[in-house]
C-alpha cells in the first residue's frame, strides 16, 4: 500500500496538491478570483476561471476586469486566519472590509421575479440580519420574522441589490466575524462596500449565469497568492 502511494504522488503530483488546497476551493469547477493590491484598498480585480476536474489547471473564461470591495479593504475571514501573515487583519462586524478566503457562492437574488434555480425574490420586508444580538444573525430573513427592533438591511431598499448573488460565508454570532456578504452592482458613485464585492450589473448578471451550476468566490490580496501555490490559476 505504501508503495502505490508512493507512486501515485510521483507520478500524478497534482492529486498531491488537490489534496492540500483548501476546501471549498480544492473541489471547486468553477472558480470566481477576486485580487487586490493590498489589504487596505477598495479596488480590486475579477475573473473567472473553470477547470473539468481538481487535478486539471484552471483555464480563464473572462478577462480581468475592475471591481470594488469594501472600504476598509480585506480582512481574513475567521476560518482562513492561519493563512494571515505580517500582521495581516482580520474580519470584524462592522469593519466594512471584505472576507478574504474562499466561498461558495450561493443563490442569486433581485427585485424581479426569475425561473433561475433556488432564487431569492428580494421584497418588501426582505432582511439580512445584522444583530449580534439576534437568534438570525448572518441570514436572509423577513421583518415579519424577526421584528423591528433586530438590526438588519432592508434589502428592498438597496438599490445595490437590484441583482446579486449570496456569499456563502460560515460565521455566527459568537465569532462577531461578519454578516451578509455578497456579490452585488456597482453603483455609480460607489467608492466602497461594506464588505461584498461590486461589479457593474451586466457582470452580475453574467456571474448569476455563471454560478448556477456551483462555484467559488476566492478573495485574497495579491501577496497571498504564492500561499496557494498548485490551488489557484497561474500568475501570467
Amino acid at each position: 500500500m505504501r508503495r502505490l502511494l508512493l507512486i501515485l504522488l510521483f507520478t500524478v503530483p497534482s492529486i498531491a496538491f488537490a489534496q492540500s488546497c483548501p476546501e471549498p476551493l480544492a473541489s471547486a469547477r468553477k472558480l470566481v478570483l477576486v485580487t487586490a493590491d493590498g489589504m487596505s484598498t477598495s479596488n480590486a480585480s475579477i475573473q473567472r476561471f473553470e477547470r473539468t476536474a481538481s487535478s486539471q489547471p484552471w483555464r480563464p473564461v473572462s478577462v480581468p476586469q475592475p471591481a470594488l470591495i469594501g472600504k476598509g479593504g480585506m480582512g481574513w475571514a475567521n476560518m482562513f486566519r492561519s493563512f494571515a501573515k505580517n500582521g495581516e487583519r482580520t474580519k470584524a462586524e462592522g469593519d466594512k472590509r471584505v472576507p478574504a478566503g474562499f466561498f461558495r457562492i450561493g443563490q442569486s437574488f433581485g427585485f424581479q421575479p426569475s425561473g433561475r434555480p433556488n432564487y431569492l425574490h428580494i421584497k418588501e420586508g426582505t432582511v439580512c440580519v445584522d444583530d449580534l444580538e439576534s437568534g438570525a444573525y448572518n441570514t436572509i430573513t423577513t421583518r415579519a420574522k424577526v421584528g423591528a427592533m433586530t438590526h438588519g438591511e432592508n434589502m428592498w431598499r438597496v438599490p445595490a441589490y437590484r441583482n446579486g448573488l449570496a456569499v456563502d460565508y460560515p460565521t455566527d454570532r459568537r465569532a462577531r466575524a461578519g454578516s451578509c456578504i455578497f456579490i452585488h452592482i456597482r453603483l455609480p458613485s460607489a467608492t466602497g462596500t461594506a464588505g461584498c464585492v461590486a461589479v457593474p450589473e451586466p457582470q452580475v448578471i453574467e456571474l448569476q449565469d455563471f454560478s448556477e451550476s456551483g462555484a467559488v468566490l476566492a478573495i485574497l490580496p495579491a501577496a497571498a497568492r504564492s500561499r496557494f501555490e498548485g490551488c489557484l490559476p497561474a500568475v501570467n
